[in-house]
């Protein structure tokens, strides 16, 4: 026998010719040891972060106190926010838009299935060409910020979107935040040729150089946690945010105040607002002065119902019941006409029906959402998109048809008016016998 083979021999005394030499034994065993190993390290891995991305959604669950009802929240409001938030727009099936990633950048919308106009208008309120305007415009504010857009967060089926909760309230978040950044100006006194709009609306409706029309609503919400709640506690008996609004003969939004409790009366939202000062200072009313009969001269007004005392810039009804046929006319058109306040808050309230409902909230987030709506309300009468009067409508629980509660509440009886100068009652008589002499 050689040397070699009885080296060979040496090392694996036991193995016949041609088998494996204990050290090759041991190498392969290793080997096999390893990839079984690593094996079992990628299987408890992909488990450890599936229990890491539970946790993680866990976590992200704000508490009671401190987060939107989203449950209470209507699927208008939110499905738009879901939808600029997270790239998708939505479906009760799987995602039907994606925006794809590729080299860390968003690519533009792509429409993957067929749903139609109506159905847009069903669960946005506005049609595909405004959605992707308003998207194009806040892309720049989401790409970086919104990363979960990828489907990682759509198995809980909270929402037609299938997204998560915590996904749900990081997305109104993000959204609301962009809407305030990318649109400043939505909410905007009018200037220049808007306001030569404004002026000629009213005046034909025998209010020459009225600017528009003021009123508060209520936004209901549950007991806040961390408040007075008798602050809260309104003359309905229920918990509320006061919100005080401008709006012009189109609708539109000129003007925004919230924050206030519910028992604040609307006189005293008006004297804590910005626009008090403003008008106060002579920066509001800034125009031309208007001449009307027997040589009165108005630099601007605005329409209120009797929870405001008759100022020379708040023009408000007589009221009463034995009135002269001059007053009684005059109160007819003046609420007609201070009608598009109610309406604006109608339609406002009918398509982002968040605000219709109690809900729990967080106060400083809630402040800035009724901005948003605001300013999604402003583009919405922009594009043209028109409003179902339907939604003014709902079934209750005893089966019978209703006009939906809007939040605005009549003064019991109208503001002493011993505050009221000379030339603001001059100011009102004035436009009440001008309306006779026409």
């Amino acid at each position: 026998m050689s040397s070699e083979a009885a080296s060979g021999m040496d090392i694996d005394s036991g193995a016949g010719r041609g088998g494996l030499t204990t050290a090759e034994r041991t190498t392969f065993a290793a080997v096999v040891n390893v990839v079984l190993f690593h094996c079992q390290m990628a299987s408890n891995d992909a488990n450890f972060k599936a229990a890491a991305r539970a946790r993680c959604k866990l976590l992200a669950l704000p508490t009671t106190g401190q987060c939107l009802d989203v449950a209470s929240i209507s699927d208008a409001v939110l499905e738009v926010y879901y939808a600029m938030g997270c790239g998708g727009f939505p479906r009760a099936t799987p995602r039907w838009w994606v925006k794809r990633r590729t080299g860390g950048t968003w690519e533009d919308v792509r429409q993957c299935d067929d749903a139609t106009d109506d159905y847009f208008k069903e669960k946005l309120r506005m049609s595909p060409r405004v959605f992707r305007e308003i998207a194009e415009t806040l892309s720049p504010l989401l790409q970086r910020r919104v990363t979960w857009a990828t489907g990682e967060t759509y198995d809980s089926g909270t929402c037609s979107f299938g997204i998560g909760r915590a996904s749900g309230i990081t997305a109104v978040h993000d959204v609301t935040a962009a809407l305030l950044t990318a649109y400043p100006d939505k909410i905007l006194w009018p200037t220049g040729l808007q306001k030569a709009v404004v002026l000629h609306a009213f005046a034909d409706k025998g209010f020459p150089n009225c600017h528009g029309c003021i009123d508060c609503t209520h936004i209901y919400i549950e007991k806040p946690a961390n408040a007075n709640g008798e602050d809260y506690y309104d003359m309905r008996l229920r918990f509320s945010v006061q919100a005080q609004v401008v709006v012009d003969m189109n609708l539109r939004v000129l003007d925004v105040f919230v924050g206030y409790p519910g028992s604040v009366h609307d006189m005293r939202m008006l004297n804590l607002s910005s626009l008090w000062v403003r008008a106060e200072s002579g920066q509001l009313f800034t125009g031309l002065h208007v001449m009307l009969p027997f040589g009165v001269r108005t630099n601007g007004y605005l329409l209120g119902d009797n929870g405001y005392p008759q100022s020379e810039w708040i023009v408000v009804p007589y009221g009463g019941l034995a009135q002269h046929p001059t007053e009684a006319r005059f109160d007819t058109k003046q609420k007609t006409v201070r009608g598009s306040v109610e309406r604006a808050f109608g339609r406002l309230k009918g398509m982002w029906r968040l605000f219709l409902r109690t809900h729990k909230c967080n106060m400083d987030s809630l402040l800035q959402q009724f901005v948003v709506v605001c300013i999604l309300h402003n583009i919405l009468i922009d594009a043209g998109v028109p409003f179902d009067n339907n939604l003014l409508w709902e079934v209750g629980p005893d089966g019978v048809r209703r006009r939906v509660d809007l939040g605005m509440h009549q003064p019991l009886r109208p503001v002493c008016m011993e505050s009221s100068t000379g030339d603001a009652l001059i100011l009102r008589d004035t436009l009440a016998e001008r309306m006779i002499a026409q």
